[in-house]
C-alpha cells in the first residue's frame, strides 16, 4: 500500500479507539511516568481538534498500583493483583484528569468487562452511555473492571477489549500503542535482522506463528493479544495500526498518513454489528461436532444447523448460549447461539427436523442454530 493510500485511508477516520499499553505508560522501573501522560494527552487533544472522537483503552491500573505500595515485583497471586488494581485504578485516573485538563479536555472512566459486553441489554446500554459521551465532548477512558474480572487480569487482554470496544462504538480505527514499532517477521529483542511488516492485507496462519510473546515487568500481553485484536477488528470491517507510543509524536505522525508501524487491512467481508457481537464478544459453552454435509451447508450455502447433520455434543449448555460447531477433525467451523440445550441436543442429534417433537415431547424451532444467529469462522472444506 502507498503512503498515499493510508493517508486516504486515514483521512476518513471520525472515530477512533486507542489502546494505550502499560508498557507506554511506565518507565524503565515499571512506574508510570507522569511526562508520558502529558504527552499523551496533548497528541489526542490535537487529534480531537480535528473533529476526531478518540476512545482510550488504557492498561496501566496494576502499574500504578504497585508504585502507590511500593512493591517491586508484580505478586502472582490473583486476589493480591485485584486488589493492586483497585488501588492503582484512581491514581491512573488521576494522571489522565491532571494531563488532560491541561488540555481543557475532560475526561471519564468507564469500568467494563466481556460479562457487561456479553449481555445484548448491557452491551447497548454501554453503546449509549459511550455516545452520550462523545456527544459531550469528554473522552472516555475505558478499562476492564480488574476487581472481578479474574480471567481478564489473567489474560492480559486490554487488546482484545479495545477490539470489542471498537465494535461497541462503531469506530473507524484501532490503534495499539505498544513498546515497540510494530510487526515484525521476527522478535527485534531477540534477532537484530528482524524487519518490520508495514502492511497486512489478511490475518492468516503464518501472521499468527511469526506473533511471538513479547512480555514486559508490568504487563501480560504480548504481540499474539494484538493480532488477535486486529483480527476481531478487522472483521468489524475496521483497521489497526500497532505503533511504538514511546515516541511522543507518533499519533500525529499516523494521522498524517505516515508510513508508521503495522497497518492491518480490514476483511473484505464484514460480520454486522449481531454477527460480529456473537462471534467475538460472547464465549462459548460448549461444542457440537458437525459432519461434512453439514459442514458444507453451513460453510458454502449460508444454511442453518440441522440436527440431522450433528455427530456429538460437548460440555453442558441452555438454551441461547454460544456454541463451537466444530468438524470431525476438531477444526472449528462456525459459533451460533442453540436453539436446544446440550441436554436436548443429545437426544435429537442425528435425527430428521421432523422427528424433533417426537423424540423430546415438543420443538423450540426445526433448526438446532438458525443461520441468523449462526457466524462462519472457517470456509474450508
Amino acid at each position: 500500500m502507498k503512503k498515499t493510500d493510508r493517508k486516504t485511508l486515514l483521512s476518513r477516520v471520525k472515530r477512533v479507539v486507542i489502546k494505550i499499553g502499560s508498557s507506554v505508560l511506565t518507565n524503565e522501573h515499571g512506574e508510570l511516568s507522569e511526562g508520558v501522560f502529558d504527552e499523551i494527552a496533548g497528541e489526542i487533544s490535537r487529534i480531537k481538534s480535528r473533529g476526531i472522537e478518540p476512545i482510550i483503552v488504557s492498561s496501566g491500573a496494576i502499574a500504578a498500583g504497585m508504585k502507590k505500595l511500593n512493591l517491586g515485583v508484580k505478586p502472582r497471586d490473583i486476589s493480591m493483583k485485584q486488589a493492586i488494581a483497585a488501588c492503582g485504578q484512581s491514581a491512573l485516573m488521576w494522571y489522565y484528569e491532571k494531563a488532560f485538563s491541561a488540555f481543557g479536555e475532560k475526561v471519564a472512566q468507564i469500568l467494563l468487562t466481556h460479562d457487561v459486553l456479553s449481555v445484548r441489554k448491557r452491551f447497548l446500554n454501554a453503546r449509549k452511555t459511550l455516545f452520550t459521551l462523545l456527544r459531550m465532548e469528554v473522552i472516555p477512558i475505558v478499562n476492564e473492571n480488574d476487581t472481578v474480572a479474574v480471567e481478564e487480569i489473567m489474560l492480559g487482554d486490554n487488546d482484545n477489549l479495545a477490539a470489542l470496544v471498537t465494535s461497541l462504538v462503531e469506530a473507524d480505527l484501532l490503534v495499539l500503542l505498544t513498546d515497540i514499532e510494530g510487526l515484525y517477521n521476527k522478535d527485534p529483542r531477540n534477532h537484530r535482522d528482524a524487519e518490520l511488516i508495514t502492511l497486512i492485507d489478511e490475518i492468516d496462519e503464518r501472521i499468527e506463528e511469526i506473533a511471538g510473546e513479547t512480555l514486559g515487568r508490568t504487563t501480560t500481553g504480548g504481540m499474539r493479544t494484538k493480532i488477535e485484536a486486529s483480527k476481531t477488528a478487522a472483521a468489524f470491517g475496521v483497521p489497526t495500526i500497532i505503533a511504538n507510543g514511546k515516541k511522543p509524536t507518533k499519533l500525529s505522525e499516523i494521522f498524517s498518513g505516515k508510513d508508521i508501524g503495522t497497518l492491518f487491512l480490514p476483511a473484505k467481508e464484514k460480520l454486522k454489528g449481531r454477527k460480529h457481537w456473537i462471534a467475538f464478544t460472547l464465549k462459548p459453552s460448549g461444542e457440537i461436532r458437525i459432519d461434512d454435509g453439514a459442514k458444507r451447508a453451513i460453510s458454502s450455502s449460508g444454511k442453518s444447523l440441522l440436527p440431522a447433520g450433528i455427530k456429538d455434543v460437548s460440555g453442558e449448555f441452555e438454551v441461547g448460549e454460544l456454541v463451537r460447531c466444530i468438524d470431525e477433525g476438531g477444526i472449528e467451523v462456525a459459533r451460533g447461539l442453540s436453539s436446544y440445550s446440550s441436554d436436548e441436543i443429545r437426544k435429537i442429534a442425528g435425527a430428521k427436523t421432523s422427528e424433533i417433537e417426537k423424540i423430546l415431547g415438543y420443538r423450540y424451532s426445526d433448526e438446532v442454530i438458525h443461520r441468523d444467529d449462526l457466524v462462519v469462522v472457517s470456509k474450508k472444506t
